[in-house]
C-alpha cells in the first residue's frame, strides 16, 4: 500500500457543521492525501467505510456525521448503530476506521448551537487526523 492515502466520509445532514470535521482533518493530513466521499446520512457510513477500507487504497478511513433528535426516530439508536457498524467495518477490513459521529442531547438549530458544534467538529477532525497518523505509525511498527 503506497502512497499514503486517507478516505474521509461525511454525511450531508447538517453539512454546515459536519463539513468542519474535514477542515480539521486537513489541518493534520495533507489535503492531497485525502479522498472525500459525501453520503446522504450517517446510516450509510458503515457500508461505504467497509468498502473503502477493503479496497486496499487507504491507511485509514474517517467518517463524520451529526445525528440529532429529529422527533421521528430514536437518534440514539441510529448513532449507536452507526458507531457499531463503523467498528465492525474496521475489524472486518483490518483498517482503522475513525468515527467523528456526534449525538448531542440538546441540539437546536440556533446560531449559538451551530457555532458551538462547527468549532467542535474542527477539533474532532484534527483529533481524527492525529489518530490516523498515530495508528498508521503503530501498525507499521508491528508489521516491521
Amino acid at each position: 500500500m503506497t502512497p499514503t492515502r486517507y478516505a474521509f466520509i461525511k454525511a450531508n445532514w447538517h453539512s454546515e457543521i459536519v463539513d468542519q470535521a474535514l477542515v480539521g482533518f486537513q489541518q493534520i493530513i495533507p489535503p492531497d492525501q485525502i479522498d472525500v466521499f459525501d453520503i446522504p446520512g450517517a446510516f450509510e457510513m458503515p457500508l461505504l467505510a467497509r468498502r473503502l477500507a477493503r479496497s486496499g487504497r487507504y491507511h485509514a478511513v474517517a467518517a463524520a456525521a451529526l445525528v440529532v433528535d429529529g422527533g421521528i426516530y430514536r437518534h440514539d439508536f441510529v448513532a449507536q448503530s452507526v458507531v457499531n457498524g463503523l467498528m465492525q467495518a474496521g475489524l472486518d477490513a483490518d483498517i482503522p476506521i475513525l468515527s467523528i459521529s456526534l449525538t448531542p442531547h440538546n441540539f437546536q438549530e440556533t446560531e449559538h448551537h451551530v457555532n458551538i458544534y462547527r468549532e467542535h467538529f474542527i477539533l474532532k477532525g484534527r483529533e481524527a487526523g492525529e489518530a490516523a497518523l498515530r495508528v498508521k505509525a503503530m501498525l507499521e511498527t508491528i508489521a516491521a
